[in-house]
């Protein structure tokens, strides 16, 4: 029942007609984002993401992790998965030339991944900790180190994590006390106790590459003392071979609600006089370099949201049309999605993904876009979106796709509280992403704090042009002239939204900070219906022209009426809560008590 398969029609359609995949094939470097050989290489990766990875999935769910000794035992088949991974040349996919990978674009990395994440996010989470710390690597460490290290890192031989936070610095790494003392031979040697750290430990990789943070004791307090290390699981000679086991070791693994097949980790550094440590970039400037993980990290989580959802789609809508359980108006014998309300919720599922897909698709082009296209203006406003959008992608993506999951439970009914169905295990692995990386509070509050009032709503109020374009162009086709209007309608609640946050400023910290979330939300929802805008217009000329997909293309359009119909007007809904969020700030202590 558990099966996966690629949604391919749905990817191809986006990457063709949204990224624009052709023009993104013409930038300089991009060549091999030809429109061809993407969608080969995405049939390719179905294949592996079907045939190797889905059937582990629940393995790792109902295996989960041990710890022998200081041993980590992951599910059985998961070395043979890893190797196989690596031969086939998928981690390099989208991983510097330079040093061993393909260097693909973005707009190719994002469904190839969407893919693994839905297969088995619970194994995906190690190669994906490779693509942030390589790019980290790349930015600041010295020559020396990115020769050692991102050979062996970008051929799989040696796999990665991140190792940031501590029991009492979870969010906050201003208090994070993990301490670094010069060896006197450029060297450091750690000493602390890192938590949550997903594939802290294991045996995968013959060599574990731990990206730490930690502060010399001479550092200034807060992040502005944080630096970055790097912490290899043993040591490496000048040669390349490996050395002596570093004084790091797993110490427990966490108990979780979900993705059992990772194992998280309690990592204890230094008990036996100090982890040795290299500083990578340089001192007191760990946070910045952090920030280029944590933003690789937190789009990747954004297709986490899409990669769940589809997963948990995918077997609701095989239950729903094989379970047959009463009547539908009066016929028997019918499977249960002929019931209209069972319909209702399927198309609800449907049309969220797509939208999630569609956006974070968009922002895979942006990226490709700020880093190769030669209009200088064209990719400062690419970077720029990026930069304001990633807390709406991350946090509206999972905040969705694990609706999208409790819903598929739904969809299954009675059957679905029980864990032989296997549905739950989706809803369960989903809950993290709305956690790990920044929960959604604290991506809203990145959003209106340090995006949108820093800079006085500037580049919100150029996307918010860009949105109005599309309507324009939407209400030139008259069977999408009330998506317009509907679409301007939720521009105009948006931009009231931005104005009232605003004229609140720095006077009223509290208040915006209460409005933070509802007002990513918000945005979420608008940019999302922009998208699915843009995809119903695309839809509707390739009917015009007699494209041959046109049942997909009606499916399409579609899911443009349901969304604008369903969720274009819980836009008003949101706006008025950022509005309202004064209740918060008045209400007394004793609201929170029985």
């Amino acid at each position: 029942m558990d099966s996966y398969a690629a949604p391919l029609r749905d990817m191809r359609f986006i990457l063709d007609h949204l990224v624009g995949i052709d023009r993104i094939a013409a930038l300089p470097g991009c060549a091999d984002a030809e429109p061809e050989l993407v969608h080969s290489i995405l049939e390719e990766a179905d294949k592996f993401a079907a045939g190797v990875l889905a059937p582990l999935n629940k393995v790792g769910d109902g295996e989960g992790c041990r710890l022998d000794g200081e041993r980590v035992v992951v599910p059985n088949g998961w070395q043979e998965a890893w190797d196989q991974f690596v031969a086939s040349g998928w981690l390099g996919l989208s991983l510097p030339a330079e040093y061993g990978g393909q260097g693909l674009t973005k707009s190719l990395w994002a469904p190839v991944w969407e893919m693994w994440f839905s297969a088995n996010l619970a194994f995906t989470m190690l190669p994906q900790l490779t693509l942030g710390q390589t790019e980290a690597l790349e930015v600041a460490a010295d020559e020396t180190l990115k020769a050692l290290y991102l050979p062996k890192i970008v051929s799989g031989e040696w796999a990665c994590n991140m190792s940031l936070t501590e029991p009492q610095a979870g969010s906050d790494l201003a208090a994070v006390r993990m301490r670094a003392d010069p060896a006197g031979d450029g060297s450091y040697r750690l000493s602390g106790q890192k938590i949550f750290i997903s594939y802290g430990e294991h045996e995968l990789a013959a060599n574990i590459v731990h990206l730490v943070l930690a502060r010399l004791p001479d550092a200034p307090p807060g992040i502005k003392g944080i630096s970055l290390f790097l912490v290899p699981k043993f040591l490496v000679n000048a040669d390349g071979s490996l050395g002596e086991k570093n004084d790091v070791r797993a110490v427990a693994l966490e108990h979780k609600l979900g993705i059992h097949g990772s194992p998280t980790c309690t990592l204890a550094y230094g008990d036996h006089g100090g982890a040795v440590g290299y500083l990578v970039g340089e001192l007191n400037r760990g946070i910045e370099y952090m920030f280029v993980m944590m933003n690789d990290a937190r789009f990747g989580v954004s297709v986490h949201g899409v990669a769940l959802a589809e997963r948990a789609y995918q077997m609701a809508l095989r239950y729903a049309g094989e379970r047959v359980q009463g009547k539908v108006l009066g016929a028997a014998g019918l499977p249960i999605a002929a019931h209209p309300d069972v319909k209702r919720q399927l198309l609800a599922m449907r049309t969220r993904i797509f939208a999630m897909r569609a956006l974070v698709y968009t922002a895979a082009g942006w990226f490709d876009h700020a880093r190769h296209n030669p209009d200088q203006e064209a990719a400062a406003r690419c970077r720029r979106y990026i930069d304001l959008l990633m807390p709406v992608l991350k946090a509206w993506n999972t905040e969705t796709g694990n609706l999208v999951c409790d819903d598929a439970i739904q969809v299954f009914g009675g059957m679905g509280f029980v864990e032989e169905t296997g549905i739950t295990q989706h809803y369960r692995d989903s809950r993290v992403t709305r956690i790990y990386e920044g929960t959604t509070g604290i991506q809203a509050n990145d959003l209106v704090g340090r995006k949108i009032l820093r800079e006085n709503g500037a580049t919100l109020r150029e996307l918010l042009a860009d949105i109005r374009a599309e309507t324009t162009a939407l209400a030139l086709v008259s069977d999408l002239a009330g998506h317009a209007h509907a679409l301007s309608v939720n521009l105009a609640d948006l931009e009231r939204s931005l104005d009232f946050l605003l004229a609140q400023g720095q006077g009223a910290p509290a208040l915006v900070q209460a409005a933070a979330v509802p007002f990513l939300h918000l945005s979420g929802l608008v940019c999302a219906g922009w998208q699915v805008a843009r995809a119903a217009r695309a839809a509707h000329a390739g009917l015009a022209t007699g494209a041959d997909n046109a049942d997909y293309l009606r499916g399409v359009l579609a899911i443009a009426d349901f969304w604008f119909a369903t969720y274009a007007p819980q836009v008003r809904a949101w706006s008025e809560t950022v509005q309202a969020a004064a209740c918060v700030v008045a209400a007394p202590e004793a609201a929170l008590h029985g």
